[in-house]
Parts: structure tokens; sequence; C-alpha cells
């Protein structure tokens, strides 16, 4: 059965984009699993405990859910253990869980990812250790446990126990761009409505943006111009698959939290602009990623001023995210015109229904699945 939606909560009304309506603001943030087949036909596919995972959110109210980050290709994987879209049999189980959340009233969508220098990682349960890349012969080295060797922007590793990552020649880099298409095509055979590009947390397109991990000489090194050239040729790549009606998201780190020679939120505000222009229709606003050690102040609601800022300031409809975990707390960033949305991230792994929790807090109201609703 289905509620009618209370105007009485911004977190409950519905949200146009392009020709989709998401039924409510309260969405969730891709996060990934690290739960696939690392080897073999099987690798990159989503099996039971994706199913599992996604379906219970939908069945719990959330409005929009993104699959976690989904490699474009085997070495886009930050771990042996991520989802990939790749091939057609990745497509055949994503086609499963997205017919299941649309028939709950939730919007299927997907974050397209490739983590350039942080790839080839052990599953952080198992430490996040960096794993060491095969031999060049071809052979396994007796600690690789499948690993991989990374690429990136420059031969920089992302921290002294990270392997240093070969440098994309300007052929590859084109070649990226392409497998972010072709993922697209996927996702939508696949039947998501939204697609997600992955420019955020230190992976390869925000190596890219940042003249912390990109030291490049070429046209795609140095100036503002030159670090977003790969942002923007992947936006024209998804978009030109990606049909006209549904809308594309992108995920930015707002800043890199570095004092001085990282990615700035002033050019995220710039960045948002030219991302509109090439077919963007909302920024998921995050930070942090691409440097390690730096400390990130957190707190309830940390990075929304990031969000705020780039409301104001750019033409791009924003999603907040980052320890939003109260519905007053998300209320009130939309009642303040901080986001057009709220991302819930862990509190979300913690509270399947946390949607249905907090339309009787607030008043307002979502779908309940007919098995459910006697009970409830």
């Amino acid at each position: 059965m289905e509620s009618a939606v209370s105007a009485a909560s911004a977190l409950f009304e519905p949200y146009t984009l392009r020709s989709l309506t998401i039924p409510n603001r309260v969405w969730m943030a891709p996060m990934c699993q690290y739960s696939a087949e690392a080897s073999g036909p099987e690798a990159g596919v989503a099996g039971d405990w994706h199913f599992a995972h996604y379906a219970a959110r939908a069945a719990g109210g959330t409005g929009l859910i993104l699959v976690e980050a989904t490699a474009v290709s085997p070495e886009g994987r930050i771990s042996p253990a991520d989802l990939g879209i790749w091939n057609d049999s990745q497509v055949a189980a994503l086609r499963r869980i997205a017919a299941f959340l649309e028939s709950q009233g939730t919007v299927p969508g997907i974050q397209l990812a490739h983590a350039g220098r942080k790839a080839s990682t052990d599953r952080p349960w198992l430490g996040g250790a960096p794993l060491k890349p095969d031999n060049a012969d071809g052979t396994d080295s007796t600690d690789s446990k499948g690993g991989w060797q990374p690429v990136g922007p420059s031969p920089l590793a992302w921290s002294e126990q990270h392997t240093v990552p070969t440098e994309l020649t300007v052929d590859q880099i084109k070649g990226v761009a392409a497998q972010f298409a072709d993922a697209a095509a996927r996702a939508l055979d696949a039947g998501f409505k939204v697609v997600e590009i992955h420019g955020a947390h230190g992976y390869l397109i925000g190596q890219f943006l940042s003249p912390h991990s990109n030291r490049r000489t070429d046209e795609y090194g140095g100036s503002f111009e030159n670090r977003t050239r790969l942002a923007l040729e992947v936006t024209d790549a998804v978009r030109a698959v990606w049909p006209e009606e549904l809308p594309l998201f992108f995920r930015v780190s707002a800043t890199d939290w570095l004092e001085e020679g990282g990615w700035t939120t002033e050019e995220t505000v710039r960045l948002a602009a030219l991302l509109k222009e090439h077919g963007v229709d909302l920024l998921d606003v995050s930070s942090g990623g691409n440097a390690s050690g730096v400390r990130i102040p957190t707190g309830p609601g940390y990075q929304v001023p990031f969000a705020a800022r780039i409301r104001e300031e750019s033409p791009l409809a924003v999603a907040a995210v980052g320890l939003i975990t109260e519905p007053a707390q998300a209320e009130k960033i939309l009642a303040n015109g901080e986001a057009d949305a709220v991302l819930l991230g862990r509190e979300l792994l913690r509270d399947p229904s946390w949607a249905r929790r907090a339309a009787r807090e607030l008043g307002g109201a979502v779908r309940v699945p007919e098995q459910y609703g006697y009970a409830i």
C-alpha cells in the first residue's frame, strides 16, 4: 500500500530531475560491500548479499538507491571483491537488483567508478592493505593475493605502502572515457534510472582534478582547464549514451583538506558550472580521500557547508552527505536550502528502514510493502 505524501515535511516531497520523479529526498549513498567474487567468470558479479542488502533499504522506503562504486574495468576496482560492470554477465545480476528496487517504488541508481592509484587493496575488514601486483611474467607473486598494477595520472603512490601507479598515456586516458561510456550503456540495459560518475575520494577522476596527485605537463595536467579535462570528457562520453530524459549525477570531493597544493572548494564551484553545461543534473558533494594522513574535522553534518556553498554559487542541484543521522537534522538541511536531497551512508547500514522512521517523526509518508502493511 502507498500513503499520500505529506507536504509538512520537505524530506518527503518528491523531487523531479528531467523526466524522472524520485518519491522523496531520502537517498542512499554508494557504499562498497566488497562482497563479489574476486576472479574467474563470476568476478565482479553481484550476488545474494548485494540483492538482500539493497532490497532491504528499498522496502524501508528509501527514495533513491545508488548502488555502490561499480568498476568500469578490472583494474579500476578498489579491491578484487568489488562489483564490476565491464561485461554482460555482470549486467544480468544487476538487472535483478534494479528491477526489485523499482518494484518497491525506489529509483534504482548506480555509481560508475575507476579507483586509479588507489586500486588493488584488500577488503577493509582484512586490513585494507595494498595488494602487490603479479609478477611481470604473468605468474602470481607470493604475496599478491590477487593484486594488480594500478594506474594514475602521474607515478605518485597514494601512500608509502601503496604501489607506485603506472602513468596513463593520452590514448589510455581516452580509453578510460570509453570505458565509462560502455559502463553507462550497460547500466541502462540493467534498468538503472540514474547514473553517477565517481569523481570523489581520491579515485581516478579526482586524482586528475587535484594538483596534489596530478603532476602532468600535457593537456591533462597543470591548469584548472587541463586537470578538469578528464572529468568533462567522461561526462560527455556518458551523456552521449545516457538517455536525455534520465538524470546524470557526479560525485565530487569539495576539498582535499590540504592547506596548499590540493583541490579546493573554489575549484569545485567552477567545476560545477562546467558540469552543468556538459549535462550533469546534480552534484553529490563529499570531501577528502585524495591525500593520505590528512586529519578531517568530522562531526554531524560536517560536509553540508560545502554542499550549501556549491548550491548557492553554482547552477547545479546538490545532495549533501556526511554524518547525517537524525530525521530532524536532515529536514533542517532541506528547509534551510542547504541541499536538494540528503544522502545517507552508514546510518542506512544501521537502520534499513530509516526513511520510515523519519516519516513517522516528521509527519511524512513512504510506501509500505503490502507484506508489511498490516503490521505497520
